[in-house]
């Protein structure tokens, strides 16, 4: 079946627009081309959010675009609203960022300066805590949260990471040693975490190269957590890089020009999202290229709840 494209674009006064298709998971992404611009025409996943958090998700964003904050602007449907419905998707509008992505996962960063974009990455993240903080979302705001529960749960937000199965019997044990470990000292140390909205999934692909300017995009899984989860997103996956130590100092400075950081429990935020991707990954097991995907986030986790152990 092919996506509602044409009848979406009509409920923007889009009608004959040009559009390719750009990308596909969570949202069918297609870049538009008009005489008003581009966009990005989003055709959401059913179940993968409710309404109230796409909803949620498209004020979020119009709220940090209006701070200065360099992400995607939601666009009113002719109706006037930013979610409209066709055919049974949820589809939005919302303008298209130049530039490229800062990288692709599985292969080297390509930057001229490294430790320059990271530390100007640190620091756009802080940019947008601050503007999480300083914003009142309205009454009936709703986001998933990435706190104590979504992470070590029974149902955390991407799964029962102790359950893939094709964890080792060892390394399903260390696995369910860390949930233990890291239960007990999130639980100890909740009053301590700077907390707050986060935009929770700032991987390579997340962040846009555009000159000396850096685009934000896709918030889909944004929602409430704690402060270091943003940070250990953004270096997760760049640990094998030769700079990756220079890259790591010069984000962590980058975002202390703006905002305090305590980064004592750094090295528990990156085991706590490497399980995140054993547990992502699960229900995605017969997409294209998930073995080797799946292989790489397990080792990984184990890699990382080993040294948080010291197993």
């Amino acid at each position: 079946m092919s996506d509602p494209v044409p009848q979406a674009l009509a409920l923007w006064g889009l009608s004959g627009a040009a559009h390719d298709f750009v990308a596909g998971r969570e949202n069918r992404v297609y870049r538009v081309r008009s005489g008003k611009g581009d966009f990005a025409l989003r055709i959401k996943r059913p179940g993968y959010r409710t309404r109230p958090e796409l909803e949620s998700e498209l004020q979020w964003l119009r709220a940090m675009h209006d701070a200065g904050l360099s992400v995607p602007l939601p666009e009113r449907s002719l109706s006037g609203a930013f979610l409209e419905q066709v055919e049974g998707f949820d589809v939005d509008l919302i303008g298209w960022l130049d530039g490229r992505p800062l990288g692709h996962s599985g292969t080297r960063l390509d930057l001229n300066d490294a430790p320059g974009t990271f530390g100007r990455l640190g620091e756009q993240i802080a940019r947008l805590h601050d503007a999480c903080d300083a914003w009142r979302p309205a009454a009936g705001f709703t986001r998933c949260a990435w706190d104590l529960k979504g992470l070590l749960g029974e149902t955390p937000i991407w799964g029962r990471f102790w359950e893939n199965p094709t964890l080792t019997p060892d390394q399903r044990d260390i696995l369910a040693r860390f949930r233990q470990r890291a239960h007990q000292e999130l639980t100890a140390t909740l009053p301590d975490l700077d907390h707050g909205l986060i935009h929770a999934d700032l991987v390579r692909e997340n962040v846009l190269i555009d000159g000396d300017r850096l685009h934000l995009i896709d918030f889909d899984d944004g929602g409430f957590g704690f402060r270091l989860f943003d940070i250990a997103t953004a270096l997760l996956k760049n640990m094998a890089e030769p700079d990756y130590p220079m890259m790591k100092a010069a984000l962590l400075d980058g975002y202390r020009t703006r905002r305090p950081l305590d980064t004592d429990r750094l090295d528990l935020f990156m085991a706590l999202r490497a399980v995140t991707y054993v547990g992502w990954i699960i229900p995605r097991m017969q997409e294209d290229q998930a073995p080797a995907r799946n292989r790489r986030f397990i080792a990984d986790a184990d890699r990382l709840c080993r040294a948080y152990l010291g197993a």
